[in-house]
């Protein structure tokens, strides 16, 4: 009875054995035939170079005024909406005027208590700053020296974040990217032929870009009849960068 038990495991370790051994073949001759397939990658870039058709700024109004705060609001308020009001006058649209920001900040009178007799009064408002930030769109380039100075003549404090772009960059976008796959297949099927290989299937395509935007430096001022400034809007690169990788047949 004891060689028979012996028997029946002996036949079953053997099946378990060969059953491992194919296991362990199969998974070889897997990863063998993955590592088989190669593939190569090629990048290329396409550009193109944009004409701006937007110009953007944004001017600021801040008033430090008293303690009474409702005349501080009353003063920004009133300069504020004579800035507002001068660029609509130079046919600026309502919609590409937008309020960024109105920020009230008050001002404190700190006492400095050094001796431990004293009793040092609690810190009291003193007055009231008032910022109220405007962006600007502007689509007609030949009025942005002019809102750049008229609006400092009417009241604004400071002007900047100057820059130029294209409002619906897309078209300019497909077009580099044409030039760029196209540049990154002949590069590809160069490559193949001086390797001796020929192209499979591609794999997958990543895409990059790039198109800096020209700022200017701010300016202040707190008008007085300034000249008004030459704006040249340049031209910029709108740059596609994509990477192609293909199958080695």
């Amino acid at each position: 009875m004891d060689q028979k038990i012996k028997n029946y495991l002996g036949i079953a370790i053997i099946g378990i054995l060969i059953t491992s051994t194919y296991g362990i073949l199969s998974f070889v001759r897997s990863y063998a035939t993955a590592s088989e397939t190669s593939s190569f990658s090629t990048s290329a870039e396409g550009k193109m170079i944009a004409i701006p058709d937007i110009a953007q700024f944004s001017f600021s109004v801040i008033t430090q005024g008293g303690v009474n705060l409702q005349n501080t609001q009353s003063e920004n308020t009133n300069k504020a909406n004579a800035a507002i009001s001068f660029v609509k006058s130079k046919s600026v649209n309502a919609k590409d005027i937008t309020t960024q920001g109105y920020n009230v900040e008050p001002r404190y009178q700190y006492y400095n208590c050094d001796q431990d007799d004293t009793v040092c009064p609690p810190y009291e408002i003193t007055g009231y700053t008032i910022t109220q930030s405007i962006l600007v769109k502007v689509r007609d380039f030949d009025v942005i020296g002019d809102l750049l100075s008229g609006v400092v003549q009417n009241g604004a404090n400071t002007v900047s974040q100057l820059s130029f772009t294209v409002e619906d960059p897309a078209e300019l976008e497909n077009q580099a990217r044409e030039k760029a796959i196209t540049k990154a297949k002949d590069k590809a099927k160069s490559i193949a032929k001086a390797g001796g290989f020929r192209l499979g299937k591609l794999l997958s395509i990543n895409e990059g870009s790039y198109y800096p935007m020209p700022m200017f430096s701010a300016a202040e001022g707190k008008g007085g009849g300034a000249p008004t400034p030459t704006i040249e809007p340049g031209s910029y690169d709108i740059t596609i960068n994509v990477t192609l990788t293909y199958e080695i047949k």
